[in-house]
C-alpha cells in the first residue's frame, strides 16, 4: 500500500500510475472531495479526463498509515508545514517523500527541511523531475528524481514507486534536487513573461540558458553537486516547465507579459519561491537578475518591458 496526499492534480496523477502497480490511498483533506471523487472515479476538479482505477481508494481520513509506508506529500509547498502540524499524528513513522517544487516562504526551507523541521525522526525524501500530471495519469513515459539521503531506503522507494511508465533515477544529494525542481518554477514565469508580451522564442532560449545559469550559481553556494543540477531534477525539468503551456508558471507568466489577470485558485510555486530565492541570493552575496525580476513582477512592482530593458542594459561581460 502507498498513501498519496493531496488531492491535486499531480497527487492525483501520482495514484493513477501508482495504482497500476497495487493499491494506493489517495487522501485529500475536503471530505466533499474525497466522496465525489470516490463515487464518480474522477478528479473532475483538479484532472478531468483521467478516470481512477479501482485500486485507488479516496478519503479524508489520515488515519492508520503503517510505519512501513511510503507518503507521497503532493501538495503545494507554502501549504506543506501546515499539513504536517495538523497531521504530525499519523505522521511520525512512515517514510515521507515530498513531491512538490518550492521554497518555503520566510524560512527559505526547501521541502525536506520543512518535514524535519516538523517531524524530526521522520525518514524523508523527494520526487522531482520534469513531469505533468496528466502524462503521468495517461501512462505516458516519465523519468524522476528520488533524492534520499539514507541509500538503503532510497533503493527500497525506488523500487516501490517505479512503475512501466514512470523511471525514477535516484541519488543522495536532497539540495540540489529540491533546488532544481524550486528554481526552475522562478524561469518559467520568466519565460511565459517574454512569450506573453510578444518577445519571441530567442528571447524565451536566452532567459532559460543565462536562468539556468543563475540556478546553478544558488544552489552551489548552498551545497548542491554540479551534476544534479545538469540532470532531469534541474535542467530536465527547466526545459520542460518553460516550453509547455502546460507549467502552471509558464501560464502566470503569459498572464504578466499579456496583461491579463491569472485565476488565483491556481497555485503558482514560482511566485513565492522567487521571493524566497531572491532572500537567500542576497544573503549569498549571488549575483540572480532574473530572479530579482520575476520577484518584482509578481509583485507588481515592474512591468514586463521595463523588465527586459533592465536584463538587456546590464554590463557586457564574458559567458
Amino acid at each position: 500500500m502507498i498513501w498519496v496526499l493531496g488531492g491535486g492534480a499531480f497527487g492525483t496523477g501520482l495514484a493513477i500510475s501508482l495504482a497500476r502497480k497495487g493499491p494506493v490511498t489517495l487522501w485529500t483533506r475536503n471530505p466533499e472531495q474525497a466522496t465525489a471523487m470516490a463515487k464518480e472515479r474522477e478528479n473532475f476538479l483538479r484532472l478531468p479526463g483521467c478516470p481512477l482505477p479501482d485500486a485507488v481508494r479516496v478519503t479524508a481520513d489520515i488515519t492508520g498509515i503503517a510505519a512501513d509506508t511510503p507518503c507521497l506529500l503532493a501538495v503545494p509547498t507554502q501549504k506543506l508545514r501546515h499539513l504536517l502540524v495538523d497531521q504530525s499524528h499519523s505522521l511520525t513513522g512512515p517514510p515521507l517523500v515530498a513531491c512538490c517544487k518550492g521554497i518555503e516562504r520566510g524560512s527559505g526551507l526547501g521541502a525536506s527541511s520543512v518535514i524535519r523541521d516538523v517531524i524530526p525522526t521522520a525518514p524523508v525524501a523527494v520526487l522531482t523531475g520534469p513531469s505533468f500530471a496528466g502524462d503521468i495519469a495517461r501512462g505516458l513515459p516519465t523519468a524522476l528524481t528520488l533524492a534520499c539521503a539514507d541509500q538503503t531506503l532510497g533503493k527500497q522507494l525506488q523500487t516501490s514507486l517505479s512503475t512501466a511508465n514512470l523511471r525514477l533515477y535516484r541519488t543522495t544529494d536532497i539540495a540540489g534536487a529540491e533546488l532544481g525542481g524550486a528554481l526552475k518554477n522562478v524561469m518559467a514565469i520568466a519565460c511565459g513573461a517574454a512569450i506573453g508580451a510578444g518577445l519571441g522564442e530567442s528571447a524565451r532560449a536566452a532567459l532559460m540558458t543565462r536562468g539556468f545559469a543563475e540556478m546553478q550559481r544558488l544552489a552551489l553556494a548552498l551545497g548542491a553537486a554540479p551534476e544534479t543540477l545538469t540532470g532531469l531534477s534541474g535542467f530536465g525539468d527547466l526545459v520542460l516547465t518553460c516550453c509547455s503551456d502546460q507549467s502552471r508558471n509558464t501560464r502566470f507568466g503569459i498572464s504578466l507579459g499579456r496583461g491579463e489577470t491569472f485565476d488565483p485558485a491556481v497555485t503558482v510555486e514560482g511566485a513565492a519561491t522567487a521571493d524566497a530565492a531572491l532572500a537567500i541570493a542576497e544573503e549569498q552575496k549571488l549575483d540572480t537578475p532574473i530572479i530579482r525580476v520575476v520577484a518584482a513582477l509578481c509583485k507588481g512592482k515592474l512591468r514586463v518591458t521595463d523588465a527586459m530593458d533592465m536584463l538587456l542594459r546590464r554590463p557586457l561581460k564574458e559567458e
